[in-house]
């Protein structure tokens, strides 16, 4: 690994040296994988402590030559110690290990949080070490197969000047590429994934859901190709690549795929209504849809059948009559 010039003498440059020492806290789904992929690129994970006995069997498993100790063990001495616990857990241990004495001055502290950036390290970085956010931007099972997704994978990396090369290099080896995300900008950046990502979970079971409710035995074979397709399209041409009676305007078929969820799956009502009615803005925007020929679908989205006239809070009333107007 490169150095970076920074003071601090011979620890510093054994710091920054081709092979680091890593410790891991949470080796858990996320922390094992990032674990086992620094040590195939070099690197060796000397500690690493987990809670829970399905986390330890992992790490025996991903990290074999890896000890497990307690989480106030595994500072001791490492180059690079990674926190990879849940989001609200991390500011806590953060505040914990500081307060406890174990972080080493020089030692690199980094955490794998999309949602955080580098103040949830401050008591760290104020009891000396170094501060760095190194988000990878994928799902994990934790087992290993997960060490192949990360190849081409997008880290989400908020560091301070003094750490990016470093930090680009830690990337490198993980297979990845680095994205540069400011420290405002974490939440947002983290919002976006999750949107993407978790919501579509999400859908795609409702959707496979709604198609085993129609009577199809294999939904997973219906509608694979399709959402395959879309993805691809849309990744490739943003608002372009809709399709379906929203983009045409089809005030009719959306108001018949509203009465027939509401007799079959009526908690599915609200989430299509607010994603149909999202679809629609975006579809008037970008020029899919013209305003005149959309004002039959908006009415219906804006009409609630629920008994208690309001499908609740993901409900919109409101009606779109110019595209610029959200």
């Amino acid at each position: 690994m490169s150095a970076v010039s920074r003071p601090g003498g011979a620890r510093t440059s054994k710091r920054l040296s081709r092979s680091l020492t890593v410790g891991v806290i949470g080796a858990g789904r996320v922390g094992s994988v990032i674990g086992a992929a620094l040590e195939a690129a070099g690197h060796r994970i000397v500690s690493a402590s987990g809670v829970s006995a399905a986390t330890t069997s992992r790490i025996r498993l991903m990290l074999p030559r890896t000890r497990v100790v307690p989480p106030d063990q595994v500072p001791r001495g490492v180059d690079l110690l990674i926190l990879a616990v849940p989001d609200d857990a991390l500011a806590g241990l953060v505040r914990g290990l500081a307060e406890s004495g174990v972080i080493e001055p020089g030692q690199v502290v980094a955490h794998v949080s999309g949602a955080h950036g580098l103040a949830v390290l401050a008591p760290a970085t104020k009891a000396g070490a170094r501060p760095l956010a190194l988000h990878p931007a994928m799902t994990f099972t934790g087992r290993a197969s997960d060490l192949d997704r990360l190849a081409g994978i997008s880290f989400g990396v908020t560091a301070p000047d003094e750490l990016r090369a470093l930090a680009t290099r830690l990337v490198a080896d993980l297979g990845g590429s680095v994205e540069w995300v400011a420290e405002n900008d974490r939440a947002l950046y983290h919002a976006a994934l999750a949107h993407g990502a978790n919501h579509l979970t999400t859908l795609v079971n409702e959707a496979l859901d709604r198609l085993r409710d129609a009577g199809v035995v294999h939904p997973e074979r219906v509608l694979g190709p399709l959402l395959r397709a879309s993805l691809e399209n849309t990744l490739a041409h943003g608002d372009a690549a809709l399709t379906g009676p929203i983009a045409r305007g089809d005030a009719g078929t959306v108001a018949r795929h509203l009465a027939t969820l509401e007799q079959t799956a009526p908690d599915s009502v609200a989430v299509y209504r607010a994603l149909a009615r999202r679809t629609a803005d975006r579809a008037i925007a970008s020029g899919r849809l013209r305003t005149a020929d959309a004002a039959p679908l908006l009415g219906v989205l804006a009409t609630s059948r629920n008994a208690g006239g309001d499908d609740g809070p993901l409900a919109r009333t409101d009606v779109v009559t110019d595209p610029g107007v959200r």
